[in-house]
């Protein structure tokens, strides 16, 4: 095989001063799973109930995260002081979070048998687990890891929810296959989606970087497959539930239904305490 010479000009030419860590993507990979094993025993490599099991994950991912921090330095980004620490001192409250996410979608579909087999089997689970230790990070300005983090729960789920959206306790998310959230989504308590479903922005006009882009979900709506909400100012009121395929791009009021032609009206009581549903 004979010498390639202008493609090693090429490549020395793009690496130099910068030689980039191409690990970055496996690196985020591996405290993924590192972070899941933390929370929950089911994604433990070895024995979760014994101490010194639990000891050496602890270690492997701080160990992790100082690896990451030497490759973010050489890119010239370094971690912010303390972040991992107070990603790990988070941990618990995160768990707390997470088995009301659990619990959500195990009451919120008949097809769940019970809560480890909404957190070992359910892709929407698995996103929401990813994206509130990406967010954790996101809050504390470490550099490209959020979003990797993101992308390794994008790769494994078809679900793409940006780090920097702020979302309630006890969000589900069923089937989840093409759902996208948006960085300045704001999701109450409580909040129901289905595949397919976008919070998006109304424009990604680069000026509007440091501008509220996307939609605010308030508590308890249901959001329907494939249904498209987008705006920063576009707020849907809680108790709403917004249909299948509808079209979003005006709030709306409290305890209302969205159709398809984005025409709302509100949910009616049945007489007996009950809302009844218009879908």
């Amino acid at each position: 095989m004979r010498e390639h010479p202008e493609l090693l000009a090429s490549v020395l030419e793009a690496r130099a001063g910068r030689c980039f860590p191409f690990r970055l993507r496996t690196l985020a990979e591996g405290l993924a799973d590192g972070a899941l094993a933390l929370l929950f025993p089911q994604f433990s490599s070895g024995k979760p109930c014994d101490t010194a099991t639990a000891r050496r994950e602890i270690h492997e991912f701080m160990a992790g995260w100082e690896e990451a921090a030497e490759a973010l330095a050489s890119l010239g980004e370094p971690m912010p002081p303390d972040a991992v620490d107070g990603l790990l001192d988070e941990m618990p409250k995160l768990r707390e979070r997470l088995l009301l996410d659990a619990r959500a979608t195990f009451h919120g579909d008949p097809a769940a048998r019970s809560i480890d087999e909404v957190i070992v089997a359910y892709p929407g689970f698995l996103a929401i687990a990813l994206h509130r230790v990406a967010n954790v990070l996101f809050r504390a300005e470490v550099p490209l890891f959020p979003r990797l983090i993101a992308v390794v729960a994008q790769t494994r789920t078809a679900i793409d929810i940006h780090p920097g959206a702020t979302i309630g306790h006890g969000f589900m998310i069923d089937h989840g296959t093409g759902v996208v959230v948006g960085e300045s989504a704001t999701i109450g308590n409580g909040v129901k989606m289905y595949q397919g479903v976008t919070l998006g922005a109304l424009a990604v006009e680069k000026a509007l970087a440091n501008r509220k882009r996307h939609p605010t979900i308030q508590d308890h709506v249901v959001i329907y497959a494939n249904a498209t909400i987008l705006g920063g100012e576009t707020v849907i009121g809680h108790d709403t539930v917004v249909g299948a395929n509808a079209w979003v791009t005006e709030s709306v009021p409290p305890f209302s239904v969205v159709g398809r032609n984005a025409e709302h009206r509100p949910r009616r009581s049945t007489g007996d305490g009950e809302l009844e549903f218009f879908i």
